[in-house]
């Protein structure tokens, strides 16, 4: 066999271990935990809009499932760091505001610096939707050594804390959350004995880029990050998703966060790190009633949404970028031109495996199209997307070593750290 079948014949062997040994990564059955105490509900059909306007009444007409609740609801402080939200606030404040929680519960937003308006218009929403009560704050410039999310999630949780609550929700400012999101979050915390429940949003898919990038940007954390690894009784994983993290205050405070992860870009695989560290117990899962309602409707928009923290991933190392790009290239790209040229030129071996590992990896795929409600045709594109994927991390390895960093709403972090791993 010559170069091509053996590289083709490599890809395979990669799928082959990648379906079987990598914790069924490409499953989408990790949802929130059950739980068996007492007569709960969980209203509306799964995944749908929220409030297509501010303060809009939320459909309560179905009834998807039971589910059992504690008899005693702890106290609970949403904690929403923000800068520059005007334009999503209005969908996403007024469904934390409207939660149907039976227990105690609060919002404070951080408004981090925002030109927009953002703090303003949140005590606008607050006073036109009512609901749970809202707290707007703003700490100012971060100091030295922070990022500006880990700054303002430091002035949240420790306003949060004054309150005493139980339970603190980190939740983004683009997320919204149906009425009971709280209540189940909660619920199964509680139930499983979890210091912290986090759960992947469901991310915009309307645009043409976003059908193409984003249910692959879920499916590759995913695949670095395996659900089930990260929920076994003995993890082999950490990791959190940042947009909804359900998070015991006393754990909290025992993984001194957010000071010890105060200059994470990728902040939260660091907070699930931190947590762990503590001797907490995690949980991550995707999301059937929390959404994201952030447009990405470019590609430059999502380009710089994976660029800004790719290279933190791979802890600026450039081996870990070179053996990325080759395993990108060899698990993603190869199938297709294995696959094509071999076909062209008669070269069997390397059209067989080629096209059979290309199947097996749109085959893997197909679970998270579902998951998005997309269409199976972009399946077989998996290969494009990868190949973007690759652009955009190299990029973030030139943007780092030309001191450029990490850049998001208007910030720049020259040299920030990758999530500790201690």
């Amino acid at each position: 066999m010559d170069t091509l079948a053996w590289l083709a014949f490599a890809s395979l062997a990669a799928w082959a271990w990648l379906l079987l040994g990598q914790g069924f990564f490409w499953r989408t059955d990790q949802r929130l935990p059950p739980t068996t105490r007492g007569m709960g509900h969980a209203r509306g059909e799964p995944g749908a809009p929220i409030g297509g306007r501010a303060c809009e009444e939320p459909d309560t007409s179905t009834v998807r499932h039971a589910r059992e609740e504690p008899t005693v609801w702890p106290r609970v402080v949403v904690v929403v760091p923000a800068r520059d939200e005007a334009g999503v606030l209005p969908l996403s404040l007024p469904s934390l505001l409207s939660q149907d929680y039976p227990g105690g519960a609060e919002v404070v937003l951080v408004d981090d610096g925002s030109t927009d308006g953002t703090g303003a218009l949140a005590v606008e929403l607050a006073g036109r939707c009512g609901g749970l009560p809202l707290t707007v704050a703003s700490p100012g410039e971060p100091e030295p050594g922070w990022t500006g999310k880990l700054w303002a999630l430091r002035h949240g949780m420790a306003l949060a804390r004054a309150r005493g609550p139980e339970f603190l929700l980190l939740t983004d400012a683009d997320i919204t959350h149906e009425p009971d999101s709280l209540r189940l979050l909660v619920s199964a915390a509680m139930e499983n004995d979890l210091d912290l429940v986090s759960q992947m949003a469901r991310l915009r898919v309307e645009s043409i880029w976003e059908r193409l990038v984003v249910p692959a940007f879920v499916y590759f954390f995913a695949q670095l990050y395996p659900f089930r690894w990260i929920n076994r009784a003995r993890p082999r994983a950490t990791a959190a998703a940042g947009g909804c993290v359900l998070l015991r205050t006393e754990t909290a405070v025992a993984a001194g966060v957010p000071e010890s992860i105060r200059q994470a870009v990728i902040d939260d695989v660091s907070l699930a790190r931190a947590v762990r560290r503590a001797g907490g117990r995690i949980w991550l899962g995707l999301a059937e009633r929390v959404d994201s309602v952030r447009p990405y409707p470019g590609l430059g928009e999502l380009w710089r949404m994976v660029a800004r923290s790719a290279y933190a991933q791979l802890r600026h190392s450039p081996p870990l970028l070179l053996g990325t790009v080759a395993g990108l290239v060899v698990v993603y790209l190869v199938p297709p031109v294995a696959l094509v040229a071999g076909a062209a030129t008669g070269n069997a071996p390397a059209a067989w495996a080629g096209g059979a590992a290309w199947a097996a990896m749109a085959g893997s795929y197909v679970p998270m199209l579902r998951h998005y409600r997309q269409p199976l045709w972009l399946a077989p594109l998996l290969p494009f997307t990868a190949f973007l994927y690759l652009l955009m991390t190299v990029d973030s390895a030139v943007q780092h070593h030309r001191g450029r960093g990490a850049a998001w709403k208007g910030r720049t972090y020259a040299r920030p750290e990758a999530a500790p791993d201690r």
